[in-house]
């Protein structure tokens, strides 16, 4: 019986030991070529000129040739303004990159010995970094579709007679948000590659599982011809004018008589309410969108080595602008709503 992928070596690239054994040149040196790629030319975020910037390596900035203005190697990214060394924020990532199933703010700014409140801005940043950068093209296929509502729990009251039936909307909490998940299932073919899983996972944020929110997302994220799996929810119903719905009644069965599952999605909402309720344990829904995709993230690089991973998480982070939400934070510049997908 062969090993799992994640037991393999091959999984196992890189270490927390080798990102702290850096030197401030050699982290430089690596921010730098997942910034910009091989080669001495460097991009002023400024004016955008892409060119051999003279460099000044006591200061560890450039210079830029056309507006001569300075840059370092995080201006103009979600990593700008920096305090920390660089190596810290690299170890971040290798941090957040290893925690399969997520990390708290506490234990990273235990590891790194920094403030909780510095790992918390840190860790969103991060977040918000994949959030940027994910690829939004059309989902196309098999697409396992299905809700997970998250938050704003209601607690019974003590006595019996005081209670309510929390099943009714009058009776639930308004913070409480659904977590929409697409997952495109591999091909055939990349099934008998040895390929399993998802391929492909997008997460959208809505107040409730509704036909008018999935038939407005369904035919911006799901190509023509796609085949959505869904569950018995009403609200994929009106799916069947545009796609080929296949449905499964999880009151009666986990599996269809003809195989149809949309156990992908279920998956996904499992990984996530284990990351929910072991470590992050309570979400606010201004940054539920945060969470959801990187639960996404995590669920579609399984497959990677770790040092992959970490390399794209870097890579994303570098190519996103400075996060209007996560600077001065702690100064109360608060993202000022919730970012519902419709």
């Amino acid at each position: 019986m062969s090993l799992h992928f994640l037991l393999k070596a091959e999984a196992r690239s890189l270490s927390v030991v080798q990102v702290l054994a850096m030197s401030d040149e050699e982290a430089l040196a690596l921010f730098r070529q997942l910034r910009w790629g091989e080669g001495e030319q460097v991009v002023c975020p400024h004016c955008g000129m892409a060119h051999r910037h003279y460099f000044r390596p006591t200061r560890k900035i450039w210079r830029c040739a056309g507006c001569q203005d300075d840059f370092s190697v995080t201006s103009g990214t979600i990593f700008a303004f920096h305090k920390l060394p660089l190596r810290l924020y690299l170890a971040a990532a290798i941090l957040f990159t290893n925690a399969v199933k997520g990390i708290s703010a506490l234990q990273v700014g235990r590891d790194l010995g920094v403030s909780h409140k510095t790992a918390y801005v840190l860790l969103h940043k991060i977040r918000e970094g994949l959030l940027v950068g994910r690829d939004e093209c059309a989902l196309s296929g098999a697409v396992h579709v299905d809700g997970a509502y998250v938050g704003g729990k209601v607690r019974p009251e003590n006595k019996k007679e005081d209670r309510v039936d929390r099943r009714l909307a009058e009776n639930q909490d308004p913070d409480k948000r659904c977590i929409l998940v697409m997952r495109q299932a591999h091909s055939e073919a990349e099934v008998a590659a040895g390929n399993v899983g998802a391929r492909k996972t997008l997460t959208f944020i809505v107040k409730n599982e509704n036909q008018t929110d999935i038939g407005k997302l369904a035919p911006a994220y799901i190509a023509k011809g796609s085949v959505i799996c869904a569950d018995e929810s009403d609200a994929h119903d009106l799916l069947h004018a545009r796609y080929a719905v296949r449905r499964v009644n999880h009151s009666q069965e986990f599996r269809a008589d003809d195989g149809t599952t949309n156990n992908l999605a279920e998956s996904y909402v499992s990984r996530f309410r284990r990351f929910h309720l072991g470590q992050i344990h309570k979400v606010a829904p201004k940054y539920l969108d945060n969470y959801a995709n990187e639960m996404a993230y995590r669920e579609d690089t399984r497959r990677w080595s770790n040092g992959d991973i970490f390399r794209d998480i870097v890579g994303k982070c570098a190519r996103a602008l400075v996060s209007r939400d996560w600077c001065g934070y702690w100064q109360g510049n608060h993202r000022q709503g919730e970012r519902l997908a419709v």
